[in-house]
């Protein structure tokens, strides 16, 4: 079990790793105040997730991903799009990244056993869905279109 274990957080941590890539990327895009704390507070909570989720691998006796590894590569194309674009193609390409890491810790959540369940229920599942409801918000805000 604790083999699946870290198997499972393993692969959440490359979406938080990737995600934490796509955030540095797009914030770079960001030019209103709104949207500039709403990013900023989405970064802030996935680089404690990578930090928390590292933590709990680490406590299984696994080693901790240190790569977004095809996740990152992914975000970095479709970032890459919307920086050609600017601040509303950047904020639609971190709300399609947000729901395919909520989507992620759905399907796979049930993979985990005991505590790791435990964790990931009470404290990873909230968190992503506060970054995705935070972002689906930002996308719809009619002060920045």
């Amino acid at each position: 079990m604790a083999n699946t274990d870290i198997e499972t957080l393993n692969s959440f941590l490359r979406g938080e790793l990737s995600a934490v890539e796509t955030y540095r990327q797009a914030s770079k895009h960001i030019k209103s105040d709104i949207a500039r704390t709403e990013v900023d507070a989405c970064l802030h909570d996935h680089e404690a997730r990578v930090d928390a989720i590292k933590e709990r691998i680490e406590k299984l006796g696994g080693s901790p991903s240190e790569s977004s590894g095809i996740w990152g590569v992914f975000a970095k194309v479709v970032q890459g799009g919307a920086d050609l674009l600017g601040e509303k193609a950047a904020i639609d390409a971190l709300e399609q990244g947000e729901d395919h890491g909520l989507a992620d810790y759905n399907r796979d959540v049930s993979k985990l056993h005991g505590e790791a369940r435990s964790f990931a229920r009470q404290q990873l599942l909230p968190a992503q869905k506060q970054t995705h409801d935070r972002l689906s918000r930002l996308k719809h805000n009619p002060n920045l279109h």
